[in-house]
């Protein structure tokens, strides 16, 4: 008996000591973070985004030419998009892109991935 009671006091204090067990909140967003891109390719060429929490077509967008900060730049329509997954983009650099360099960024539901330096090149 005495054997129980201290058997059923030493697990009720461990128990209290364990740490609480607490589920990831469903609203959680992590900032895509882009690794590599493709080297400078003309409008028509094909770009290769690299990364990590990239999103898909329906939630995110691919923007050219922004300043380092990702504001401005050039919105490449759905119609470029090649393929898409959560960590790798092709897309064809539309011909309405603007030419010279700019910043590379991926915004996946509103939030903006790190950002990549990108030319595009004048078509010959």
């Amino acid at each position: 008996m005495k054997r129980a009671i201290i058997l059923l006091t030493l697990t009720a204090t461990l128990a209290a000591c364990a740490p609480t067990q607490t589920q990831t909140p469903m609203n959680v967003q992590v900032t895509p973070v882009l690794v590599q891109v493709s080297e400078a390719t003309a409008p028509g060429g094909t770009v290769t985004v690299q990364g990590r929490h990239l999103g898909g077509p329906s939630t995110a967008r691919i923007r050219l030419g922004a300043t380092e900060d990702g504001r401005g730049g050039y919105l490449v329509p759905a119609a470029n998009i090649v393929s898409w997954t959560d960590s790798k983009i092709v897309f064809t650099v539309p011909a309405g892109a603007p030419v010279g360099g700019g910043w590379l960024f991926i915004e996946v539901a509103g939030r903006q991935s790190t950002g990549l330096p990108y030319s595009v090149k004048s078509a010959q």
